[in-house]
């Protein structure tokens, strides 16, 4: 299946000169849908190591990241920005192109030693995912890999993740 061809393509959003890769036409496309957590989980599942928990950052890594910890036999945790959590949390501030924000995690969420895949439906600059691994860093988990639907190679966002398998199934 050609993913690429289920994504469509906004120019000029969500600022001129922009083009944005908006995955909800892959998303209400059934076979798309399905083929690609298929694929993913298939393409996950051959990390070397078992994964405890996936970690999905808000909103889209969590379109993605709960049934693929379905599909994976794990747990899934979702890392969300600051004050939407109830309970006690750990938390992490990194830079933007633009200013600061913060992600979060509940403390009680994951343990030191968890073996973690983080998941998100696009890797651009890779500030996000980055800031999720040092989250999950502090705290003592292992990351054993990255997931992305879509990669956009020019930005490089690659360079700024730690040095484990890092997946995506389109590229840009």
């Amino acid at each position: 299946m050609n993913l690429k061809s289920l994504i469509r393509d906004i120019p000029d959003f969500p600022k001129p000169g922009i083009l944005f890769r908006d995955i909800t036409t892959l998303l209400c496309d059934p076979q798309g849908l399905r083929y690609t957590i298929d694929i993913l989980a298939e393409k996950c599942g051959n990390l070397e190591m078992q994964v405890d928990c996936v970690v999905g950052m808000e909103s889209r890594g969590f379109i993605f990241g709960a049934p693929l910890a379905y599909r994976l036999g794990s747990g899934f945790v979702p890392v969300r920005k600051k004050g939407k959590l109830p309970a006690a949390v750990h938390r992490i501030d990194y830079q933007l192109e633009y200013g600061t924000d913060s992600l979060e995690v509940h403390q009680d969420a994951l343990t030191p030693g968890s073996r973690v895949l983080i998941v998100d439906d696009l890797i651009a600059t890779g500030g996000t995912a980055s800031a999720t691994a040092k989250l999950l860093e502090k705290i003592g988990c292992e990351l054993v890999g990255f997931g992305f639907i879509v990669e956009l190679k020019d930005l490089q966002g690659r360079k700024h993740l730690p040095d484990v398998p890092i997946i995506s199934l389109v590229e840009y």
